[in-house]
């Protein structure tokens, strides 16, 4: 192999590698802040709350954002903007979506945590975040978020604001109905 094919052969297996690398980086990314905690990047999975007891000798600000993105004809309300709770204390807020269009649509919740490692200390039972959901048209549905924040959480950290910000999920009724019939017809979905 001549040398310039040897660097065409590399530059080419580089280039291919890139390709590959940039595809893996985002799942890899996700994965990397929901261990770390980095970049608020909260739990979307029910958390066991911790038994470790309520500290009752500091309280600590806890603040709720809703956010909608476009495409989305949705309103999240959230009943109380900010609270006080002891590190340990398990807590209950309730949001409220409002379907402001004429049909059902489908849409999720992404959470993220401030401080980036307030997240690591976040523990959630219940939250409409760990599922897409599907509200009618003119529909209001009340959700629950039953979370605590863990009593090691560092002293330094007086207020946690969380922020959820909906997003659409397309096509969801389509490709739902479309695996009913495929599955009522007995080919592969």
């Amino acid at each position: 192999m001549t040398p310039v094919q040897r660097t065409v052969t590399r530059t080419v297996a580089a280039l291919i590698g890139m390709y590959f690398f940039a595809f893996a980086l985002v799942p890899l990314y996700d994965v990397f802040c929901q261990v770390t905690g980095l970049n608020g990047k909260a739990a979307n999975q029910p958390r066991a709350m911790s038994n470790e007891g309520v500290d009752t000798s500091r309280y600590v600000t806890v603040q709720f954002i809703t956010r909608s993105s476009k495409g989305l004809p949705w309103e999240l309300d959230v009943m109380t903007r900010q609270l006080r709770v002891h590190p340990g204390q398990p807590t209950e807020v309730e949001f409220a979506f409002t379907n402001k269009s004429d049909s059902a649509s489908w849409g999720r919740t992404v959470p993220s945590v401030t401080p980036s490692e307030a997240s690591l200390h976040m523990r959630k039972l219940t939250c409409f975040c760990f599922q897409e959901q599907r509200i009618e048209g003119g529909q209001r549905v009340a959700m629950p978020l039953v979370f605590q924040l863990t009593r090691d959480l560092p002293s330094e950290i007086n207020t946690v604001t969380l922020v959820y910000t909906l997003y659409p999920v397309e096509n969801k009724d389509n490709v739902s109905q479309q695996v009913q019939r495929t599955w009522r017809e007995g080919g592969d979905a």
